[in-house]
């Protein structure tokens, strides 16, 4: 039995891609996938933030690496630092000491992530919200990724949940390579290269697809999605060399 592609009004959403049209582009290229959007709740992401893409990314360095109740915490204090509940400005962010930083919180990794994303800012490598706007995806990757501490990752999600690019594949997390496990019956997570080609089939809406392989981790479970691993490398088997 397959699932009904879910009906979408596109003028309610705050996105800029039609996503009436990118749910009936990816249902009629991928059965798969058409079983488990018809499952799950529709798609939805809210890029209304008001935060610059400075302070956006000043938060995700801030929950890298740690659990997520940690990270607000963490970034509570470093807002505090800062005026009208903002963080600190890149200006203001370049004058605070080590151990104030380090106070709120923060790693030393952190704290010179956060300095050179703010040095960054004030040269105009890291782009306004209206500049980001006019730049493509690679133009912000290469821009973004200079910055001390934010990776391809980190680039990815704010290409996703602050600039709604409909295009993205998040190859390395581990939401969306357990998620396409538990929806396509693997057992092992996806080398990178092998979940790129196989997301070919989802362009241009690639986000799209790996918000519903979010939602198909999520629907699976701890006890699901813990026996899925990283395939073991193959052992080498030594020759008997003979003298």
């Amino acid at each position: 039995m397959t699932a009904t592609i879910p009906v979408v009004n596109a003028s309610e959403s705050n996105l800029a891609f039609d996503l009436g049209e990118a749910v009936r582009h990816l249902s009629e290229r991928d059965e798969v996938l058409k079983e488990l959007i018809g499952a799950c709740r529709p798609f939805t992401i809210n890029t209304s933030d008001q935060a610059s893409p400075y302070e956006a990314l000043v938060q995700a360095i801030v929950y890298q690496s740690i659990s997520g109740k940690a990270a607000r915490t963490i970034f509570e204090r470093v807002r505090a630092l800062g005026v009208n509940g903002r963080p600190p400005a890149p200006e203001a962010m370049l004058k605070l000491s080590m151990a104030k930083l380090r106070k709120a919180g923060l790693s030393r990794a952190k704290v010179l992530s956060m300095r050179d994303l703010a040095k960054k800012t004030i040269e105009g490598i890291v782009p306004t919200h209206v500049q980001a706007l006019k730049l493509s995806d690679q133009e912000l990757i290469v821009r973004l990724d200079s910055v001390r501490g934010i990776g391809a990752w980190t680039v990815e999600m704010f290409l996703i949940f602050r600039l709604g690019r409909p295009d993205v594949l998040p190859i390395h997390d581990l939401g969306v390579t357990k998620g396409w496990c538990v929806a396509y019956g693997k057992k092992h997570i996806p080398k990178p290269k092998e979940l790129l080609k196989f997301g070919e089939r989802w362009r241009p809406y690639r986000t799209i697809a790996s918000w519903y392989l979010w939602r198909a981790f999520e629907r699976a479970g701890y006890k699901v999605t813990h026996k899925i691993r990283h395939r073991k490398p193959r052992k080498r088997t030594k020759l008997n060399s003979k003298s």
